[in-house]
């Protein structure tokens, strides 16, 4: 699958994409015309910061297996689950509930005992998805395997049982691993090295024993005996993004530009350059929004709320000794 960029008299039109590659689980894309600092932090973003679900609290009701409760409740944390539409799930920490509900969490169980003389294998399919949730297919076990079984969770011999209750939550890579979108994250840029980025440790031959990428045939060469451009900026990015499978790859790729309008969003927000942020703006002020712009410039006795300001309801101009150690005089306030 191929996209040709955006083009008009013969000029792109700002960014471009280019889609060399692509199916259910990886993508393969050049990103054109962009700075590094944007390539970059699109590629951490990808990473660490799209939302998906993910098992994050285990209870264990009986486990008789071989394996600590610990073991098991690190697998399961690692089983990927379907994270299609999961702005229609909340994060726990905004959710108006008192501790979980269907908005927020999701609840699988599982209950497996073997009762035979064979080894019993438990994997991600023999999860059960609680019906509150958002929609159908949010919090499901990914199962891509041709069996159709999933990740293996653990082995029984007769009479051992595992019976547990898990609840999923929205999260992102930043905060745990089992929340990220991604098992690898490609990118590169400059193949040939023309901007000196690298430098390249060999023995004999740096040609011979760093072997060129296969994104070395879409650029040219540098020419024998060119010299050096010191202005030179890298401008052709190269992504290979590959899925657990939660998300889709293209879909990941959409949320993490979307991630970055927030934030930049909230950066403008936060410096005031939106026109109408005092509307809304409930953090930090400056003096002049208390006082209705009027300029602090009296000699320090009074505040802006209340005038004077010398005096309290417990006398204020004096002490309870007469003249203060500033120098004001009075009767005793008490």
């Amino acid at each position: 699958m191929e996209y040709d960029t955006m083009m008009m008299d013969g000029e792109s039109l700002g960014p471009s994409v280019k889609i060399s590659a692509a199916d259910t689980t990886h993508v393969d894309f050049e990103l054109n015309s962009v700075d590094l600092s944007f390539a970059n932090s699109l590629r951490r973003v990808i990473q660490a910061e799209v939302p998906t679900v993910a098992i994050d609290l285990v209870e264990i009701e009986a486990n008789t297996s071989v394996l600590a409760d610990e073991f098991i409740a690190h697998r399961l944390g690692l089983i990927p689950l379907d994270s299609r539409e999961i702005d229609q799930l909340n994060y726990t920490r905004d959710c108006d509930c008192d501790q979980s509900c269907g908005k927020c969490t999701i609840t699988l169980t599982l209950h497996a005992k073997c009762s035979s003389e064979e080894v019993m294998k438990v994997y991600a399919r023999d999860l059960i998805v609680g019906i509150d949730r958002p929609n159908n297919h949010v919090g499901n076990p990914v199962i891509t395997d041709p069996e159709g079984q999933g990740c293996l969770i653990a082995k029984l011999r007769k009479g051992q049982e595992l019976k547990i209750t898990c609840v999923a939550k929205k999260g992102i890579a930043k905060e745990h691993a089992k929340w990220s979108p991604t098992s690898a994250v490609g990118f590169e840029y400059d193949p040939h090295n023309k901007l000196h980025h690298l430098d390249l440790w060999y023995e004999t031959d740096a040609a011979v024993e760093w072997p060129k990428s296969k994104y070395a045939e879409w650029e040219e060469p540098p020419a024998e005996g060119e010299p050096f451009d010191y202005d030179a900026v890298p401008s052709r990015f190269y992504f290979e993004v590959e899925s657990v499978g939660n998300i889709e790859p293209d879909a990941i790729i959409q949320e993490g530009i979307k991630e970055l309008q927030r934030k930049l969003a909230g950066l403008i927000h936060g410096l005031g350059e939106n026109d109408d942020m005092n509307g809304d703006y409930d953090g930090p002020r400056s003096p002049d929004a208390m006082d209705g712009g009027a300029p602090w410039q009296d000699q320090g006795y009074t505040t802006p709320y209340a005038g004077a300001g010398n005096a309290s309801a417990w006398g204020g101009g004096a002490t309870a000794y007469g003249t203060t150690p500033y120098g004001n005089s009075g009767t005793s306030g008490w």
